[in-house]
């Protein structure tokens, strides 16, 4: 049996939130923090910690930082208000956020300044996994690290891939992020495609995903655009942002990476358009608007 520890999760958007619960369901005392009071008082109401993370922070043995870039991540541990510098030394730091490998490296190095461990751990798996414990987390870090992880790790993931040292979760992570992209514009491209030849979404969610054509993204996201629904699981928002780190860090390979470039376009456009804060597979909306198309729910 896994000993409790002090665990504080910084962040509680849809991913964040799924795994401060998973952490307080293995029983462990979490505190849960984010710029929005909702999640926070709805986090406590379900037996979470309250209080600012500030004020414990020599307490913690975890902290799990479950933000959207790297602007945020270095704010919460080293801003004006930032916890790592308070934290007691042996303690490590878990980092979640989609980021380059060479920041990873550098929070490492200022987490080590402090006597801290510091876990590259960005994640993947979606909302639902992230809250049922059931993430892969492409973690890299020292041994050290790991142990003092382990607790957090436990609860929150399905699988934990030990890749080595800081930087190669974060490189591990970019790929992934470029084929997850990816494979979301061409499923938006294929399900709209199909519509111009008479093939309606629905009967393209029947068909494709029994065929080699198929991904885990579009039997995802194929059934939002089905239903007309893009409330947001993943927002239009994070692929700029992502896809833009994977064309910097190809750029800094001098590696040419035309598809991904090409799928960023699209996600521009999207949130051109107004759609940023809306579910990843809005993305659709760009192509059916472009081939005068319309999509299930819309008039």
């Amino acid at each position: 049996m896994t000993t409790a520890a002090q665990i504080a999760v910084i962040g509680l958007g849809a991913m964040g939130y799924g795994m401060a619960s998973s952490c307080l369901r293995a029983g462990h005392p979490v505190w849960g923090t984010d710029l929005a009071p909702e999640p926070v008082e709805r986090f406590r109401a379900s037996g979470g910690q309250s209080g600012k993370v500030t004020d414990i922070a020599d307490t913690l043995d975890i902290v799990v930082v479950s933000v959207l870039n790297a602007d945020q991540t270095a704010a919460v541990l080293f801003g004006p208000d930032g916890v790592a510098p308070l934290m007691k030394k042996g303690a490590v730091v878990v980092a979640c956020a989609t980021v380059s490998p060479d920041f990873a490296r550098a929070m490492a190095r200022q987490c080590s300044d402090h006597g801290l461990h510091y876990l590259d751990a960005p994640i993947s798996g979606g909302a639902a996994k992230a809250a049922n414990g059931q993430l892969s987390i492409m973690a890299a870090g020292s041994d050290a690290a790991f142990d003092a992880a382990a607790p957090a790790l436990d609860a929150m993931a399905e699988t934990v891939f030990r890749l080595g040292d800081v930087g190669a979760g974060s490189a591990m992570k970019a790929i992934n992020q470029l084929l997850a992209g990816v494979h979301i514009a061409a499923m938006a491209e294929a399900i709209t495609f199909g519509m111009t030849q008479g093939v309606s979404p629905e009967k393209f969610l029947e068909v494709i995903p029994q065929c080699a054509g198929t991904s885990w993204m579009l039997e995802n996201r194929a059934p939002h655009i089905v239903a007309g629904d893009y409330t947001p699981l993943s927002q239009i928002n994070i692929w700029p942002k992502d896809l833009g780190i994977v064309l910097d860090i190809a750029r800094d390979a001098k590696f040419a990476a035309p598809l991904t470039a090409a799928a960023l376009q699209q996600f521009l456009a999207a949130a051109g358009m107004g759609m940023g804060g809306m579910d990843d597979a809005a993305v659709a909306k760009v192509y059916a608007r472009s081939a005068g198309l319309t999509l299930p729910g819309e008039m």
